[in-house]
């Protein structure tokens, strides 16, 4: 029989190898890649559109089928009808982050608002961040005029601290919000029984909630907005990968798409067209999904208002709770592949499943033999000064946008409606924001790049360490990951 008492380090450590080799042998392993759970939810991967057949006209072309390019051809046929908008997209429409993600329709405003005000006025950057946050109305909104099931919840979005240096960074951010002119009706701060309340975090102090914001089942919301645009007239051309862009020209292999007007709607795939290596960098993010816990888990979690949870680490986690019950845990994972490379269909890397399952029971201890069913990642852009843009060169025709550094899900539906003004030559409100053509020079060349990204996300690590092990400050060593990399 086990002796009651404390047990000796060296006993520890032997439970704790055994524990791991016995989930090794005996849990099953999840799916990993095929593109992502979201896809496996809906039926399976889509058949793939015809390719481009041929050398075609149009008024607009926009490269990439996901979120941006969607928005882009939605709301450029809404307000003209009769133009003639192609979009070419590489495998099909969702492959990418779109249909990757985790779901977050937040509406929210992660980059650096003195970045934005440097070339700007503070009215103009407020006005960009309410402009952010209405656009989760505008989704749902579109949503329901097209009759997109997209599995969308209206729930809170809550960043937990569970250490004490966590909880200054997360009280920090409230103030600073609210320094901004965020109202109280869409930010506030709770405190420990509070957030325990809603989701019972293990060793959660307290948190910040962004009220009205949404849950979305991604794979579900891009292919509907898909078949949504291209019943609307537009022409969408799967399997057809760019080879070249130029002034009024689009090439494949397949044939040119010549149009006046051209939109860049690549995000983290950007660095895989020409002379465009170093624009955005592609950052990886990856997942895994639960099987769905039962009801009794689900009284010890709480979680009944499917709140988008995250922390406030360095190296940040994220989570929904899905339409059948599942926990979606994301993070970042290893954070870059050499030379701007992307995943193979979504396959992630082990360390990085073995990093989100240890985050999960992390928060949620009460998941331990919990099955994980499925993992993958995919990539987001991130611009050298890490904020998001937007724009249109009249010269050349070229129009951009992205660099959402992770919120994508509702920057894009502002891009688009952005980049439809910009397009149809409208001066509006939209057009007028703080993102809209800005310059940011390009990423350092390898083997600068790589070095820099993993010294930051070591530091990270570093700093979470220190920071977990009792430190009540934000760890010095996430200020010179920040720093170094100009975060």
């Amino acid at each position: 029989m086990f002796q009651s008492g404390k047990t000796k380090p060296g006993c520890r450590h032997a439970v704790k190898l055994a524990q791991s080799l016995l989930n090794t042998l005996f849990m099953p392993h999840p799916t990993n890649g095929n593109i992502s759970f979201w896809y496996a939810d809906i039926g399976g991967l889509p058949a793939y559109r015809p390719p481009l057949p041929g050398n075609r006209d149009a008024d607009v072309c926009i490269v990439g089928g996901g979120y941006t390019g969607l928005w882009t051809a939605y709301y450029l046929k809404r307000a003209q009808p009769d133009l003639r908008v192609t979009i070419l997209e590489k495998e099909f429409c969702g492959f990418g982050a779109s249909g990757r993600n985790g779901g977050w329709l937040s509406g929210g405003f992660g980059w650096s608002r003195d970045k934005y005000l440097a070339n700007s006025s503070r009215a103009a950057v407020i006005a960009m961040e309410t402009a952010m946050h209405g656009t989760v109305d505008e989704v749902l909104a579109v949503a329901k005029r097209e009759n997109i099931d997209a599995d969308i919840v209206r729930a809170d979005t809550l960043r937990v601290a569970t250490n004490a240096a966590q909880w200054v960074r997360v009280q920090a951010n409230y103030r600073d919000a609210r320094a901004w002119e965020v109202p109280e009706d869409r930010v506030s701060l709770i405190d420990a029984s509070q957030a325990r309340a809603r989701i019972r975090v293990e060793q959660v102090m307290g948190g910040m909630v962004h009220h009205d914001t949404a849950r979305v089942q991604p794979a579900k919301l891009v292919r509907g907005l898909a078949d949504v645009v291209e019943h609307m007239g537009v022409s969408i051309y799967e399997k057809s990968a760019v080879i070249g862009l130029e002034k009024g020209r689009v090439q494949t292999a397949h044939g040119v798409v010549r149009a006046p007007l051209i939109v860049r709607a690549t995000e983290g795939f950007t660095a895989g067209l020409p002379g465009l290596k170093r624009q955005w960098m592609p950052m990886n993010s990856a997942l895994v999904i639960t099987e769905p816990l039962p009801a009794a888990l689900w009284d010890e979690v709480g979680w009944n208002g499917h709140e988008l949870l995250g922390d406030a680490a360095h190296t940040y986690g994220y989570a929904q709770r899905t339409r059948e019950g599942r926990i979606a845990m994301g993070g970042r994972g290893v954070p870059y592949r050499f030379g701007s490379a992307t995943d193979v269909n979504g396959v992630t890397q082990e360390a990085s499943i073995e990093g989100l399952q240890a985050m999960l029971l992390r928060w949620f201890p009460q998941t331990r033999g919990v099955k994980l069913e499925h993992a993958w990642c995919g990539v987001l852009g991130v611009p050298r000064d890490w904020c998001t843009t937007v724009g249109l060169d009249r010269a050349s025709g070229m129009a951009w946008a992205g660099g959402y550094v992770g919120l994508g899900v509702s920057s894009s539906n502002l891009a688009g409606r952005t980049l439809a003004d910009l397009l149809l030559n409208q001066d509006t409100d939209l057009t007028r924001l703080p993102w809209v053509n800005r310059s940011v020079r390009p990423w350092e060349p390898e083997p600068f790049r790589w070095l820099g990204i993993h010294g930051m996300y070591q530091l990270y690590h570093w700093a979470d360490k220190r920071e977990f092990g009792g430190l009540s400050r934000t760890s010095r060593m996430a200020t010179m990951a920040n720093k170094i990399i100009g975060r």
